[in-house]
């Protein structure tokens, strides 16, 4: 199977669990994985000091948080085609955003809030697997 991958990482340990066994699966079916993180709305800070103009923006730490996963999982996986970037709006939706335009096979999510009571308000893992355009791989990302 030759394909894309997406996972999502927030800088979590279990996020970075998912992302890992999302590297897995990518060097078992020969796929490139594409490692996302969501940063909501768009929103950025302008600070001024003399001539230096220094902006920063929550799509611009999204895109480090994915950059420093993505170094990690190609230390481990170097003949993985590995790529990262931020996506804009809440994780659910923008993984199946990132499916969708990347026209993805499979969509790897954690289970850290599929147990307990968040398992009946939402979950990440719930809200793709009812939207996503293709399939979506739950990787147990508790106790390891």
């Amino acid at each position: 199977m030759t394909g894309v991958i997406v996972a999502g990482v927030d800088g979590s340990e279990t996020a970075a669990r998912a992302a890992r066994t999302a590297a897995e699966l990518a060097y078992a079916l020969d796929a490139e994985l594409h490692v996302l993180s969501a940063y909501g709305r768009f929103e950025s800070d302008t600070f001024s000091s003399g001539t230096e103009r220094i902006v920063f923006t929550n799509a611009r730490d999204a895109e480090r948080t994915a950059a420093e996963r993505v170094t990690a999982l190609r230390r481990d996986f170097p003949t993985v085609t590995i790529t990262s970037g931020p996506s804009e709006g809440k994780p659910a939706e923008a993984l199946v955003k990132a499916a969708e335009r990347l026209g993805a096979t499979l969509i790897v999510v954690g289970n850290k809030r599929v147990q307990g009571i968040t398992r009946v308000l939402g979950s990440v893992a719930r809200d793709v697997a009812a939207h996503a355009p293709c399939d979506v791989y739950v990787a147990h990302t508790h106790g390891a």
